[in-house]
């Protein structure tokens, strides 16, 4: 092949790529422009404000949250030295195992009114059901902890690489200077790794607007749960998309954000990386408080839920080996393993239109494919069967007046559709993890591979594909994992009676057979943990 037709290939199928993702965004947009607002005033009269302060409470909580635990765990791991250090700066990464709804189920059958914590207390104090207040668990401040346990490993492994790579040099002088450690840390550490921890709690924000399982199985009303309610509900498509479009700029200017702090973070480089930190030693009440500091959202974030769940596996009526849970995991890893294998293929596709054809084209393409990570999947989901749906109407209309066939819906519900959502949503992860292992090829050796006449496939092919296998598979996974937990996009556009093990965890809870759901959920945190064990071996590696 030649070279000129190869590149025109790679180029064309880039674009391709991008225009896709971007498709969901405008058909939402068009969808809520061109639809009656009826369902949109009603609930503007209603509950739209409510939606709104919801969403923006859960935020600014998590955002808090996940700021304060993850930088002050990574700080702590980082610049100072403690007994079960060194352990608790692998197991901090262990929560991001957890979708933010498995954590919740298994915490709700802990806390609830009928679980064994308030059971306890009515025994021993002999306290009936108005005798004492306890937290609700099913409540805003609920879902927020949820969120902070299963989202803090953001900031958390962003602000370590920070604080090794930047701060260390500048933390060790001001300390030979005399500022002791926590005056390195709030004049230091803190302004020098602030575009990491930035991006971290940016995307720990995306994260908590994209959830539906979490805030729906706890009746919270937000955004996420109003447009589910739109579409099914009240069917009407266009007051989802309404909803749909007013999530979505707010998601895209999340993503901006994202997108300025990740260049911002680029520019600092306070000294050599590999510049040992100098660790302030820690001694009675200050070790014992950093220890419980770190200790705590391991704890809680991963190895109380592991157990409440197994507990309230072993109770359940749920045989994992049946046919039909062996259905849902077939369903589960046919969905998962298609939805990586395209997902990975697309985004080395973008990635080489990037490499062998740089310029303000193939960042444009890039750059629009990344967006659908700061996009909820309610969001794609509704943007991609609004232009399905008209597709499959007038191909039966067509085939209805030709030839007098009625051919159904062809596109809408179907396995294919549901894979192209998976890709507008994490495309972006696995494009970042690809380009990841790229960046460390220097171009000097697609220069000398095409003097010996090889064109852009063949060096694809031949060269940067064997040599980044790890960053190909390390993708793949990544992409595998999410989709095995992915709820709201699964929810809208899967195939009738097609479910999988995030389905039917969400079915079981919200019928409160939270022991049923914990086999489903325990199937998918193992899953999770895949990935989790390999960068918690990365991370003892570099410590």
């Amino acid at each position: 092949m030649k070279r000129g037709i190869a590149d025109h290939i790679i180029k064309w199928a880039a674009i391709a790529v991008a225009a896709f993702c971007l498709l969901p965004m405008v058909a939402v947009l068009i969808a809520a422009i061109t639809g009656n607002t009826e369902t949109l005033s009603h609930l503007a009269d209603t509950v739209l404000l409510r939606y709104t302060l919801t969403t923006l409470t859960l935020l600014v909580t998590v955002c808090i949250g996940a700021a304060i635990i993850g930088t002050g765990a990574a700080w702590l791991v980082t610049m100072t030295q403690f007994r079960g250090r060194g352990i608790l700066e692998v197991m901090l990464a262990l929560p991001f195992a957890f979708p933010a709804y498995v954590m919740g189920y298994a915490y709700t059958d802990f806390l609830d009114h009928a679980g064994p914590v308030q059971t306890l207390l009515r025994d021993l104090f002999e306290w009936g059901p108005r005798d004492y207040w306890f937290p609700e668990i099913r409540s805003t401040g609920g879902a927020a902890m949820m969120f902070i346990l299963v989202l803090y490993p953001y900031v958390y492994l962003l602000a370590r690489t920070a604080f090794l790579r930047e701060s260390v040099s500048a933390n060790n002088a001001a300390r030979s200077l005399g500022a002791g450690p926590w005056s390195a840390f709030f004049r230091i550490s803190i302004p020098i790794a602030r575009p990491a921890i930035a991006g971290g709690v940016l995307l720990a924000a995306m994260e908590t607007i994209a959830d539906y399982g979490t805030v729906s199985y706890f009746g919270i009303q937000t955004f996420a749960t109003g447009i589910y309610t739109s579409w099914f509900s009240l069917g009407d498509r266009a007051g989802a998309s309404q909803l749909a479009l007013a999530l979505l700029i707010f998601a895209l200017f999340l993503a901006i954000l994202e997108q300025v702090q990740r260049g911002s973070a680029q520019s600092h480089n306070a000294g050599r990386q590999d510049v040992r930190p100098n660790r302030a030693q820690l001694r009675g009440a200050k070790a014992v408080g950093a220890w419980l500091f770190c200790a705590l959202p391991v704890l809680l974030g991963f190895v109380l839920p592991l157990v409440l769940l197994f507990e309230m596996s072993f109770e359940s009526e749920q045989v994992l080996f049946s046919d039909r849970y062996l259905g849902f995991i077939k369903n589960s890893l046919i969905l998962a393993s298609t939805a990586a294998a395209v997902t990975v293929s697309l985004a080395i596709v973008l990635a080489s239109f990037r490499r062998f054809q740089p310029g303000r084209l193939a960042n444009a393409a890039a750059n629009i494919s990344r967006i659908g990570y700061a996009v909820p999947g309610g969001v794609i989901a509704v943007g991609l069967l609004v232009p399905f749906a008209a597709l499959d109407n007038r191909i039966d209309d067509f085939f209805e007046a030709t030839f007098g066939i009625d051919t159904g819906l062809l596109f809408t519900g179907s396995i294919a559709v549901l894979v192209m959502a998976y890709m507008v949503r994490f495309v972006s992860a696995a494009l970042f993890t690809y380009e990841g292992g790229l960046s460390t090829m220097h171009r000097n050796v697609d220069d000398a591979t095409r003097t010996l006449g090889f064109g852009s496939v063949s060096i694809l092919g031949r060269i940067h594909l064997p040599v980044l296998r790890t960053s190909v598979f390390t993708a793949f996974l990544l992409v595998f994992v999410d989709v095995m937990k992915e709820l709201p996009a699964t929810l809208i556009m899967r195939p009738f009676n097609f479910d999988t093990l995030a389905v039917q965890a969400f079915r079981l809870a919200s019928d409160e057979r939270l022991e049923g759901a914990a086999v489903p959920s325990l199937i998918i945190v193992a899953i999770g943990l895949i990935p989790v064990i390999l960068l918690c071996k990365r991370i003892a590696q570099r410590r």
